[in-house]
């Protein structure tokens, strides 16, 4: 049969083919990278916590290019990777196998077996005049969302069935042979890799394509119940995997392995497969002693150690005598530290933010006025301090303690080790960059697209003032609701 290889080198053409709309902003080698790719990155960023920045901004430009940055970097160790030949490597080569064959049983359970189910408006009234009488007339009509949900139910509950009487002819015309005693589970220590579990038309189904499955099934049953008999879960599981090559087999014998979304889910697969075990193996090579990781950590301690930080609020004055004055008002609870701010404040800003500052570390202000806020208390009123700015009063609101100041603190430890290895692969990578893959980024490209974003949000926004819009009628409708 056509195996992952050949899958392989179908995702690999794919991935190096033109890609349609001109919005390729960067190649590596024969490896394109697309602005769509990019914004698909942007736009998921949200998942993982971090707020996605607003399309035709300034902030989204700058995300897009540390993106690119890192594409390129994953392109290039993906390509080194195919050079030494790790594409090769018998583990590699299974775990893409076993991804192959679920992604075309499943997209052969979808098509083939599933297929299309024609659900009949008949089927739907006499569901709908069983389950919902309500004492309605059974030739009313129904009502279109009641109908949608009917006909959903009727084309789940047919496509149940309709899988489990494929599953009993699944075997039809195939040659299945199961070597049961390679299958014992006292065998598993000594067991090689090599040895055959089964033959699907002659097909051999190795204890390496399948024992993690195979382990994982039989503990997990016992696991759940400690009563299980752990051998007929691992025949089970072991039967599982023969169905899943034959679906596979005949999804290729109906050509589902030539579809769009099989080559898309096996060209991604396949690459950030390979990336990641590159750069597990790389990071292992690269992995410090206990001496120069903390020879590291000297040599990096400034940007390791985060200093304290002090959360501060503050007011500004013209001189010391109206300070003291304000000082007074504010010890004697005449006035708190924001009316002071808003009432007195010289400070640009004051009206607004009220004299919060935010947070502060030692040496980001004038050296007198660092060295008040770094000695006072929490909630404590400074005595007025002078910088060229005018006179400061500073209360601290809050107070953040230094921390990674200690090489042989677990957190401090693992945090350098990260560094230490981010900074490696970096340095691989721009090795790469500069003397082994060629890259071209086409910056016209890029600022042609990104200005096209720009100008399609802005036109947008001008739509959405337009008397009828979409984003007006929005508005009016939110009103109505927020009404008591």
């Amino acid at each position: 049969m056509a195996k992952a290889g050949e899958g392989a080198a179908a995702a690999a053409e794919a991935s190096s083919a033109p890609v349609a709309g001109g919005d390729v902003i960067a190649r590596v080698g024969d490896q394109s990278i697309t602005f769509g790719e990019i914004n698909t990155v942007l736009n998921s960023s949200a998942i993982v916590g971090v707020s996605v920045p607003a399309l035709g901004t300034p902030d989204r430009d700058t995300a897009r290019i540390t993106l690119l940055d890192k594409f390129i970097s994953a392109n290039l160790i993906y390509l080194d990777a195919i050079k030494q030949g790790l594409d090769k490597d018998p583990a590699y080569r299974r775990e893409i196998e076993r991804f192959d064959d679920a992604i075309l049983a499943g997209l052969y359970r979808q098509h083939i077996l599933a297929g299309d189910v024609a659900v009949s408006d008949e089927e739907i009234q006499a569901y709908y005049t069983k389950n919902i009488p309500h004492g309605i007339d059974a030739d009313a009509d129904i009502r279109a969302d009641i109908r949608a949900s009917i006909e959903a139910t009727l084309r789940r509950e047919k496509i149940k069935q309709r899988l489990a009487e494929a599953r009993n002819h699944l075997h039809d015309g195939v040659e299945v042979v199961v070597h049961e005693e390679n299958l014992a589970l006292a065998g598993d220590a000594e067991r090689a890799d090599t040895v055959a579990l089964a033959e699907v038309d002659g097909e051999t189904v190795t204890w390496g394509d399948v024992k993690d499955k195979i382990i994982a099934a039989g503990k997990g049953a016992v696991k759940v119940d400690p009563t299980a008999n752990e051998e007929d879960a691992r025949r089970t599981a072991l039967q599982t995997q023969i169905d899943l090559r034959i679906m596979a087999n005949k999804a290729r014998a109906a050509g589902l392995d030539q579809s769009p979304v099989y080559l898309a889910r096996v060209k991604e697969f396949h690459k950030s497969r390979l990336t990641n075990l590159h750069r597990e193996q790389l990071i292992e090579q690269m992995t410090p002693s206990e001496e120069e990781l903390k020879a590291f950590y000297e040599a990096n301690k400034g940007s390791i150690v985060q200093p304290e930080a002090r959360k501060i609020q503050m007011v500004v004055l013209k001189t010391k005598d109206e300070a003291d004055q304000v000082r007074a008002k504010i010890e004697s609870g005449e006035i708190t530290m924001y009316q002071a701010a808003q009432q007195y404040s010289t400070a640009a800003k004051a009206k607004e933010d009220l004299g919060e500052v935010g947070w502060v570390y030692q040496g980001d202000t004038a050296p007198a006025l660092d060295a008040v806020i770094f000695s006072l208390g929490p909630s404590e009123l400074s005595e007025p301090v002078e910088t060229p700015a005018g006179w400061h009063l500073v209360t601290v609101q809050d107070v953040q303690e230094a921390k990674f100041s200690a090489f042989n603190d677990a957190t401090t430890h693992k945090l350098t080790k990260r560094k230490y290895l981010d900074e490696k692969l970096n340095d691989y990578a721009v090795n790469l960059r500069q003397n082994v893959f060629p890259v071209e980024v086409y910056q016209d490209v890029l600022i042609r697209l990104a200005q096209q974003e720009a100008d399609m949000v802005t036109d947008l926004a001008e739509k959405a003032k337009e008397p009828g819009s979409i984003t007006e009628r929005r508005v009016e409708e939110l009103q109505k609701l927020m009404k008591p």
